[in-house]
Formats: C-alpha cells, sequence, structure tokens
C-alpha cells in the first residue's frame, strides 16, 4: 500500500522506537514518585520539557506534556479561561477548527459563552477584517488553528496575536499540523498557548503537550489533579515524551530538506492530472500562505469517498478529510467553512505527503486519478 495520508498520521520512526523501548524497560518508573528510580524518570522527563522549551524558543515553565493534541486543545482553552468570565464571556473560532475546539467550546456554550464562528474565503484564509468586526467589549478568547488539516493552508498567526494583544484577548493556536513541518518559533512567545501532537511528526501514539504561558493564572479543570502542576490528571508517558522528544528533533532539523521535496511532490502531482484539469479545483492559497504536503482537492461530479475506495483497491492510501471526522456522513468542516454544501462539498477528497514519499509514487497516484476519473465520466 503507497501511503499519501501523512496529515492524519505517520509511521514510527526507528529512532523514536528505539527510544521508547529502551525508556520503557530503563526508566519505568513514575515521575511522580519520591524514590531513585521515580526520580530517574523525572529527570528524564524534565530533559525532555528543556528540550522542548528550546525547540520551540518558549519557557519551559509554560511546557506541559499530555495525551495527544486534542488534550492538550482543551486543556488550554479550560486553563485560560478558568479563572471565570472576568475577560468576559465571548469567544471567536473558524468554523474549520479541529473537533477538540469545537467540543471544547459546545460545553463552554452550555455555561453561558457565546461563540463566533469565521468562515474561509475562497482561498482558504480567514478574512482579518472579518475577525476584527467580530471583536466586542466581551471577547475572551480568539481559537484559530495554524495550518488547515485538510487544505494546508497556513493562517496569518503573527497578525492574528498583534489583534490578540492590542484588544486584550486571549489567543489560543492549534499547532498541531505544523509544529515539526513548518518555522514557527519566532510566533510562539507572542501566542498565549498552543498544542502539538506526537504522532504528526513520527513519533508515538497517544502523547503530546501544550504550551501556556507561565504569566497566565489559571486554575486545574479537575480538582486534585497532581500531574503536570495540577494541569492533568494521570500518570505521564515518559517513554512516550522521550519519543516524542527526539521525533521532534529529527523533525526540526528537516524543516527545510522536508519543504524542498514536498513542493517538487506538489507540483509533479499537480502536473500529472492536467489531463483532468476541466474537473479539478484545488483549494489552495498563495504559495507563501500554503503548507506543500497537503493538497485538498475535488473533482467535480465525483464524490471524494468513490476515489478514495477506487485508490485503496488500487493500493493507494488517501483520505476524505480529518481522520477525526472519518465515518461521518457531513462534509468536512473546512468545506463548509468555504461555502460548499450538498453534492459539492462531498467531492473532497486529500493528498498529503511525508518522508517516506516516493516521487515516482506520487506520479502513479496521479496517473491513477486521472484513469478513474475518465472511467468514471464514461
Amino acid at each position: 500500500m503507497k501511503y499519501f495520508d501523512y496529515a492524519a498520521t505517520c509511521p514510527l520512526s526507528l529512532d523514536a522506537a528505539e527510544v521508547y523501548l529502551k525508556t520503557a524497560t530503563d526508566y519505568f518508573g513514575n515521575a511522580n514518585s519520591l524514590h531513585d528510580v521515580g526520580g530517574q524518570a523525572f529527570a528524564l522527563l524534565e530533559n525532555c520539557r528543556e528540550e522542548f522549551a528550546r525547540m520551540l524558543g518558549v519557557d519551559k515553565r509554560g511546557i506541559f506534556f499530555t495525551s495527544g493534541g486534542s488534550e492538550s486543545n482543551f486543556l488550554a482553552i479550560e486553563a485560560l479561561l478558568s479563572l471565570g468570565k472576568e475577560k468576559g464571556n465571548h469567544i471567536i473560532t473558524g468554523i474549520a477548527e479541529h473537533s477538540s475546539i469545537h467540543s471544547s467550546l459546545k460545553r463552554l456554550e452550555s455555561e453561558g459563552y457565546t461563540i463566533t464562528y469565521l468562515s474561509l474565503q475562497s482561498d482558504g484564509l480567514l478574512s482579518i477584517n472579518e475577525l476584527i468586526q467580530s471583536i466586542r467589549p466581551d471577547t475572551a478568547l480568539i481559537a484559530i488553528q495554524h495550518i488547515n488539516s485538510e487544505i494546508g493552508t497556513i493562517q496569518p498567526i503573527d497578525s492574528i496575536a498583534k489583534i490578540c494583544k492590542e484588544n486584550n484577548i486571549y489567543f489560543h493556536s492549534d499547532f498541531v499540523q505544523s509544529f515539526g513541518k513548518i518555522e514557527h518559533k519566532h510566533l510562539n512567545v507572542h501566542l498565549d498557548s498552543f498544542s502539538f501532537s506526537g504522532h504528526k511528526i513520527y513519533g508515538p501514539k497517544g502523547v503530546g503537550g501544550v504550551y501556556i504561558n507561565p504569566s497566565i493564572r489559571w486554575k486545574p479543570f479537575l480538582p486534585g489533579s497532581s500531574h503536570e502542576k495540577g494541569l492533568r490528571p494521570g500518570t505521564l508517558n515518559v517513554p512516550g515524551i522521550a519519543a516524542m522528544t527526539v521525533a521532534a528533533q529529527k523533525a526540526t532539523e528537516q524543516l527545510s530538506v522536508n519543504i524542498i521535496k514536498y513542493r517538487e511532490c506538489r507540483d509533479l502531482f499537480l502536473k500529472s492530472i492536467q489531463p483532468i484539469k476541466q474537473w479539478s479545483i484545488i483549494h489552495e492559497a498563495p504559495v507563501e500562505f500554503q503548507y506543500p504536503g497537503i493538497i485538498g482537492l475535488r473533482i467535480l461530479g465525483i464524490e471524494g469517498q468513490l476515489l478514495m475506495l477506487e485508490l485503496n483497491r488500487l493500493g493507494y492510501a488517501i483520505s476524505t478529510g480529518s481522520a477525526c471526522q472519518s465515518g461521518m456522513q457531513s462534509p468536512s468542516k473546512t468545506m463548509i467553512a468555504l461555502g460548499l454544501e450538498g453534492k459539492d462539498a462531498k467531492e473532497f477528497f486529500r493528498i498529503s505527503f511525508g518522508q517516506n514519499t516516493d516521487m515516482e509514487d506520487v506520479k502513479k497516484l496521479g496517473d491513477s486519478i486521472v484513469n478513474l476519473v475518465h472511467s468514471l465520466k464514461q
């Protein structure tokens, strides 16, 4: 099977796997235990925290380890708003945000918060003017993802952060698709919180992290939690954290090399589907706001799920959007945010590249799509 779904998850790297096994066998103690075995695990955990702080360019006191991006998004939002509605009860977010953001905000709605959902422009970017016009005197939080997981557009986080500072509004960003894939160290200190995950960068599943600015006062969502300064309950996955750290080191070291490769893959794929150009719609932003490793597209008149299943039969793994929405009958949130609905929205499918992507396979994938489309059109 030729894998083209790296935006959903990545295989565990050999380096990360080796570190996971060694840590699980040699540093198996509970990092909260007071004996020497626990102390060894704690020392390793703190080394990982310091390394993430270095890679991210932030204060290590703001780094907390979690079970993944979804928990990180939830904990960040709850922490920022944990002191009650003293800053207001209005939140701004995007229609295309990850389901973990939407579910967290849905809970807050039941507690009296009001949510404004922003749509996307035709190029997949938020309108800064619409964002500014949505701000109210009681706006407490803005939550906008960095890279859209379905079409790969890169939101102008720096501009949004500046607006938040000027209006004394907390700003959280979902960095799950951008961490280890594009450079964002210069942005990190301007955010109040951001989330990241291990399995998107060839680390293990079930582990991630969140940064919360240490200057912000917050209360634990679950009173009595003793792990990560009370931010979350449950014994930390030290082997997973150590493996994620190794994966993150390698990912950040190879940023520029990977970007060049994915641009070449993107160009080759788009060239290979030129024979069906009249039916193809590529959802993308200008190059400076587009992550090249994700291609979101539609073939007019053909459901994305049908193409996905036919390509699976031919030995290619692609997707019809975010894996967190897989199996749902409703169209992807990104298509809805773009103003598409019904059959048009269900035409969407996604191609995403990774470190193991072979250029010859990219060409063959494009050719296979062309052949399938011609066959289905006939």
